[in-house]
């Protein structure tokens, strides 16, 4: 009888530590709007298969001292350009509100800044490109914002599931990932980046081959495809921006975090 005792007590006390150390958030987005801020297309190349850009769920799990992002699509996932984890032509960024204050400014190449109290704290940046890469990037493209910039060590995509595991020191906050704001940008993987844009692919005003389009030639349009919704937070609200007669920015997207 002790036996049983000591063997439940084990048991109960090896389900606490699990629910200590394992959290889990999950956030579902509409199907169907990969199109920006309404009238984005993609571009015309067959590699952007329908759905490659159409955000579905966003799971973050803290496991120990670990959290894992994982960011699916409404496709399934390809490697054309052979990058070798799984797949190629997609670029997510997850950006988390964990602490009070943080930057409204987004990050170089997405023309979108964040509202009054939804600011970032941290960016985990999902790429094929390998870490070294996005990492130097980001430190020629976006000095000011480095320090703030999280690249998993390895990410990997899979069916239509895109997964990147960082260490939860990096993130910062109090560790309890269910309680914390959410809000993910879906862009494209491009190799040979504009001078300033930090390996994102442009919106025109016509799509071509490697080009969305829908958008304005100038830099006043959002390079994003698809947002994370929320309560009072619709994605053509806050993809919604204006531009100047010579392409210059009147009014800039904004968009604003998502909590449980």
């Amino acid at each position: 009888m002790k036996r049983n005792k000591s063997a439940l007590a084990i048991f109960l006390a090896s389900l606490l530590t699990f629910s200590i150390s394992a959290l889990a958030v999950t956030f579902d987005d509409p199907k169907g709007d990969d199109n920006g801020p309404g009238n984005y297309v993609y571009p015309t190349d067959s590699v952007y298969k329908p759905g490659s850009f159409d955000l579905t769920k966003l799971t973050v799990t803290k496991k120990g001292d670990q959290v894992e992002f994982a960011v699916e699509q409404n496709s399934s996932l390809a490697d054309p350009w052979g990058m070798g984890v799984g797949f190629s032509v997609q670029m997510v960024f997850v950006f988390i509100k964990n602490a009070p204050g943080g930057h409204t400014e987004g990050l170089p190449g997405l023309n979108i800044q964040f509202a009054p109290g939804s600011e970032w704290n941290k960016v985990v940046i999902l790429s094929p490109q390998k870490k070294a890469r996005v990492e130097g990037e980001a430190q020629q493209k976006a000095p000011k914002l480095v320090a703030d910039i999280v690249v998993p060590n390895i990410t990997r995509g899979s069916n239509r599931t895109i997964k990147g595991t960082v260490p939860l020191s990096e993130l910062g906050g109090d560790g309890n990932v269910d309680g914390w704001a959410y809000q993910v940008v879906m862009q494209s993987n491009e190799g040979f980046p504009a001078a300033g844009d930090l390996l994102t692919r442009k919106v025109n005003e016509y799509e071509g081959q490697h080009r969305f389009g829908g958008g304005n030639d100038g830099d006043c349009d959002p390079h994003v495809m698809d947002v994370l919704d929320g309560p009072g937070a619709k994605q053509a609200d806050m993809l919604a921006y204006t531009c100047g007669p010579n392409g210059e920015s009147v009014k800039k997207a904004t968009l604003i975090m998502i909590k449980k």
